[in-house]
């Protein structure tokens, strides 16, 4: 680079400095100084590296900027400012009410793939936006901004051994080492050796560099651009509040505005109006997606057995002929949750993530970013250790798919700790989900299918025993929907379950029926959202309700119905698991958990 060439980036990054210092001001709040530290990172990328049409958000060839470290938004915006993305003006209403400059970015704004916020989530996404890269043979990098604070989370190395394992040569981690976290130093300090070992042991090509030097961001950068077969981080030692001596490499500076900002934006020269060129990608390229055909759903016989997890498989396999943009990821469990099927059918199209769900999830988020329909399965319980990622995905307002097999106790022998029994409470918490769980292998595999369209965070929870198919195929099961399989005007409760308890319900239900007691009987597989009116009609019509669920008290199918119908005073008894089980075959579970078909019929008993 020429001299004026460094001087112009110099200038770009303290006025990117300016702007954080300003927005933050204004809003009263934010997290200017760990801004600051990054500003000559970033000024380098946006004027010398970065392809990208502000104009095109949704052009297939942009190049795609996480910033893992989300708390540093106002350098992402002032960032937008000076590329003429936003003006001033907006970038004054930074934090305020209605804007879209929100504390820490979201999708609200067009050129934002994923909310950002909570730490050591960034770089896990980029690996799955970075496998979309592969998957559409697009030439397109992934630059993802991270903080040294966050690579003390666990899913920064799930992302990291994922990348070095897949050879992701167009994915570059960019981490901001300025030394100082919300509460004092971090664990390594400016110890970039430290961390270069650790991502080199997972096969990174690693770079160190002073992270003020423009000279030395701009020679890492096209090193990152150039490397072959093997992901890139530039690890940059700055200064927290670099430029302003009142928070320069200062303790307890972290997320607040400078008390003096304008001798601050005096000291970095003034608001001088910098703006930034940012490089258009090449037009043209379009992304690759496999072949598509018509869906063949498979079809079980009325009277057969067979589990939901076996139909899921099926039906997917199914669904991947029938749309090409459909991609499977695998927690290592893909022979249990019988995702095998499509790995074996469409292994280009298959994601192994090993046992590493917050990897598996981020990688889901990340491939939608790109359009592809991603399904991630493992075992229900092990969901619990991404929930994080599963809530941020729903703040992004991500399209994926999670299917939850072996839950409940009705898996036998295990034991609890392979027993999902806190899932539906769990995604029916997250925002704007959907929760489904068949009861035979038709329904489960139209409800597999139905899945693929329905926007945000959705969750098919699938069972590993056989249960006997009692749909006919073909039928449809509308999401929000329910089945009512017995009713009469003379019913003295209706019992709602879904799952494996719609069968101990049915045979409940002809036992008190030969007893002269008619009871109904509701299928709800969708448990969010929920056939509120079905079960209203219920409510007032048999005066009683028993909720019959494999899963703890807490949050599931019986606080579903209860929500739905508390304001109409019927009564609500909720059969559910309350002890913690042990080692013991399915039926056993069932017996000692109380919602098998002898303690339904004992529930009416009582209730009536």
């Amino acid at each position: 680079m020429t001299e004026r060439d460094i001087q112009y980036l110099s200038r770009l990054a303290d006025q990117l400095r300016v702007d954080s210092v300003r927005c933050a001001e204004a809003a009263g709040s934010g997290h200017p100084t760990s801004s600051m530290s990054a500003a000559d990172l970033m000024a380098v990328l946006f004027a010398r590296h970065l392809h990208y049409d502000f104009d095109r958000p949704d052009d297939p060839a942009n190049d795609h900027l996480i910033f893992s470290k989300g708390h540093a938004s106002p350098l992402l915006y002032a960032l937008f400012k000076a590329a003429g993305a936003i003006t001033d003006e907006e970038l004054m209403t930074f934090r305020k009410h209605g804007s879209r400059l929100e504390g820490h970015p979201t999708p609200r704004l067009p050129w934002v793939d994923v909310a950002t916020g909570s730490l050591g989530q960034g770089l896990p996404i980029g690996v799955g936006v970075a496998l979309a890269g592969r998957l559409e043979r697009m030439p397109y990098r992934v630059w993802v901004l991270c903080g040294d604070s966050e690579l003390a989370e666990g899913s920064i190395w799930e992302a990291a051994e994922a990348a070095g394992s897949e050879g992701l040569a167009h994915l570059t981690a960019i981490v901001d080492v300025n030394r100082l976290g919300q509460r004092g130093p971090t664990r390594h300090g400016w110890d970039t050796g430290a961390y270069a070992r650790r991502f080199g042991a997972f096969g990174w090509h690693t770079i160190e560099i002073d992270g003020h030097d423009p000279g030395q961001i701009d020679y890492a950068l096209s090193d990152a651009a150039s490397t072959r077969g093997r992901p890139t981080v530039i690890l940059a030692k700055t200064r927290k509040g670099a430029g302003a001596s009142e928070v320069e490499n200062r303790e307890g500076k972290h997320g607040k505005p400078l008390k003096e900002p304008g001798t601050a934006i005096e000291e970095l020269g003034g608001d001088q109006h910098v703006t930034v060129q940012v490089q258009k990608p090449e037009n043209g390229r379009k992304p690759y997606r496999f072949q598509s055909g018509p869906l063949r759903l498979p079809e079980y016989k009325v009277g057969d057995e067979v589990a939901t997890r076996t139909a899921f498989g099926d039906a997917f396999k199914a669904l991947g002929e029938a749309r090409g943009e459909v991609v499977g990821l695998d927690g290592e469990v893909a022979d249990s949750t019988k995702l095998q099927e499509f790995a074996e059918a469409f292994p280009e199209r298959f994601v192994e993530c090993y046992i590493a769900e917050q990897q598996l999830v981020a990688t889901a988020v990340g491939l939608q970013v790109r359009g592809w329909v991603p399904y991630a399965a493992t075992f229900a319980a092990f969901f619990t250790r991404a929930h994080d990622f599963i809530r941020m995905a729903a703040v992004s307002g991500a399209d994926i798919r999670l299917v939850g097999s072996h839950a409940g106790v009705s898996i036998g022998e295990d034991g609890p700790s392979q027993m999902g029994l806190e899932d539906l409470a769990m995604l029916r918490a997250t925002y704007g989900s959907t929760v489904l769980y068949p009861c035979d292998a038709n329904q489960a595999a139209a409800l597999t299918t139905a899945m693929a369209d329905v926007p945000g965070v959705s969750y098919l929870r699938t069972t590993r025993g056989n249960t006997p198919v009692i749909y006919e195929p073909g039928e449809e099961f509308p999401v929000g929907g329910s089945r009512v399989l017995r009713r009469s005007e003379k019913d003295r409760a209706t019992i709602v379950a879904a799952g494996v308890t719609v069968h101990e319900a049915l045979a409940a239900a002809d036992e008190l029926a030969d007893e002269g007691v008619p009871v109904g009987v509701i299928d709800l597989y969708s448990v969010k959202p929920v056939d509120a009116s079905t079960l209203i009609e219920a409510a007032t019509t048999s005066g009683n309700l028993i909720t019959v669920e494999d899963h703890w008290p807490e949050g599931g199918l019986g606080d579903a119905v209860l929500d739905a119908v508390e304001e109409f005073g019927p009564r609500v008894v909720k059969l559910a698991v309350r002890q913690l089980p042990g080692s013991a075959g399915p039926a056993e579970q069932l017996a000692d958990a109380g919602i098998d078909r002898n303690a339904i019929v004992a529930a009416v008993r009582r209730l009536l």
